[in-house]
């Protein structure tokens, strides 16, 4: 039997729980899988909660459910944040005993966890194939066991193939010193979105205060170089001057239409750098505001100036797909690229801004925003979960996650439209929003602005012949009690300003039963 398998059986055996960390989502799903063929719990209730996470339970759903049953589950970034929810707290009540998970839930939790047992130390990195992991991983996952308000010890077991594995385990890890921390200043992204809230906030005005600011963080500590330092904050500047998210007092324009050569040879001798004013643009301020990064904003803002009339959803879903927030994102396969490419041939003409050169080292990562893009055009025409894990091995849990981002960034979107006084861009954004957020075709929106009517019941009200309001207003309430229930259909009538009476619960007349005798 695999160690694994025995190690978690031991640990039930003993009236303990444990998780066991697994180097994938598939090998979690997996391990849960044939841990739970061995054991003897039963626990109807916890699988009926977790299909219920989702009005239609997909295959992972149903998977989970089985294992659920039988007190184990898996945990991963894929399932639901319900599902997450509910099998954490039922680890904490002791209902389910094991649980197979990823690192991601190595850090910033506190269960009774008793035993860690952890299948590899090694994950896939790239092109250069399977690694260690940094030693500061292991120690997060390893001390998730002997919890102090849970347990007086905990142990945490690695399974080693071989005894030279085991070896080179105790020396790298159990021995080993934990990784430097770096700032995460040092990223540009970050710097770039809080240089431009420090100046949007008003607490940098000029060069001077900003040095000083920066002089007193972690990066600064641990730069150390303060002439490289200052390099990399006046390129962000300019950057940020190029974006024109930010102006500097020098770029005002005069008040006289002309001026001297000789005057502006003075001026420009009297203003000290180091003494420049820094101040955001409005739609830098709108930026800092929204807590955007300068470069996702500036390549949003370009995008929007190039939508026209002849631009469709597709076009604004790959202008928020090829983002960093949304990273990572849905990675092309060898086998997908034919379709891929066909999808961007298709759609070469909408896009806002056209398709980089194909030696660009960024070209893969457009590649992916392609496929991103499709998955979120397949979930705007109503594909279900389960369609969308066959066709882009997304599951539930990460596809709500990428929603979230689409619907942030559309937000971000129709807001930097409002300030460029760009209309038309702005109303089709926010009605592709709603699309997002609720996975419905555009004939299905009239529908939503009703309170308890979703995607599902928004198709099954279409289907019977419902297009628009007035068609629901002109239905009678029995109808449409039989299309989306009773109770909500009494509600929506309401909500459309219409007095119903009751609908008859509709007792049986006429043949009776012999006991009315």
């Amino acid at each position: 039997m695999d160690p694994t398998y025995s190690l978690a059986l031991e640990t039930i055996e003993k009236n303990k729980q444990a998780f066991i960390f697994l180097p994938s989502r598939a090998s979690a799903e997996k391990t849960a899988e044939e841990i739970s063929k061995k054991t003897n719990s039963f626990h109807p209730v916890l699988e009926n909660s977790i299909l219920k996470a989702t009005s239609s339970p997909t295959r992972q759903c149903k998977r989970l459910a089985g294992c659920v049953r039988k007190g184990i589950a898996f945990h991963h970034a894929g399932l639901l944040k319900q599902q997450r929810d509910l099998i954490e707290d039922e680890f904490r009540s002791g209902k389910i005993k094991i649980i197979c998970a990823t690192p991601t839930l190595a850090a910033g939790i506190s269960l009774p966890v008793f035993r860690v047992i952890i299948k590899s130390l090694k994950r896939f990195s790239g092109k250069w194939g399977m690694d260690w992991i940094p030693v500061l991983e292991y120690m997060q996952m390893a001390g998730r066991a002997g919890r102090p308000e849970f347990e007086k010890f905990g142990e945490a077991i690695v399974i080693a193939k071989d005894e030279a594995q085991r070896e080179e385990i105790y020396e790298k890890y159990v021995c080993g010193e934990p990784e430097e921390i770096y700032s995460k200043l040092a990223a540009e992204p970050v710097l770039r979105m809080y240089l431009l809230s420090l100046i949007s906030s008003g607490v940098i005005r000029d060069r001077k205060s900003m040095k000083s600011f920066f002089a007193k963080t972690f990066w600064s500590h641990q730069f150390k170089d303060a002439e490289k330092l200052e390099d990399i904050m006046e390129r962000m500047l300019s950057l940020l001057e190029e974006w024109k998210f930010i102006v500097k007092s020098g770029d005002e324009k005069v008040k006289s239409d002309f001026s001297s050569a000789l005057e502006l040879v003075e001026k420009e001798s009297k203003v000290d750098a180091s003494n420049e004013k820094l101040r955001p643009t409005l739609i830098g301020k709108r930026v800092a505001e929204l807590c955007l990064d300068p470069l996702t904003a500036f390549h949003i803002i370009e995008s929007i100036n190039n939508y026209n009339e002849s631009h469709d959803t597709f076009s604004l879903l790959q202008m928020i797909s090829n983002t960093l927030e949304m990273r990572p994102l849905l990675r092309v396969k060898v086998k997908e690229q034919d379709k891929v490419n066909d999808e961007l041939l298709k759609n070469q003409e909408s896009l806002l801004l056209g398709e980089p050169n194909v030696f660009d080292l960024e070209y893969p990562e457009f590649l992916n925003s392609i496929k991103t893009s499709m998955f979120f055009n397949e979930w705007i025409n109503e594909k279900g979960d389960d369609y969308l894990l066959e066709e882009y091995s997304i599951r539930p849990g990460e596809i709500r996650v990428k929603l979230e981002i689409a619907d942030w960034l559309l937000y971000a979107a129709s807001e930097l439209s409002t300030v460029l006084d760009l209309r038309e861009v702005k109303k089709e954004m926010v009605k592709l929003r709603i699309r997002v957020k609720n996975g419905v075709k555009e004939e299905l929106l009239t529908f939503l602005k009703l309170k308890g009517i979703g995607r599902v019941r928004a198709r099954k009200m279409y289907v019977n012949g419902m297009k628009d309001i007035g068609d629901v207003k002109k239905a009678d309430v029995t109808t449409l009690s039989q299309i989306i229930g009773g109770k909500l259909a009494q509600d929506v009538k309401k909500q459309l300003g219409q007095k119903v009476e009751a609908v008859s619960s509709g007792k049986r007349k006429g043949q009776m039963g012999l006991g009315k005798f």
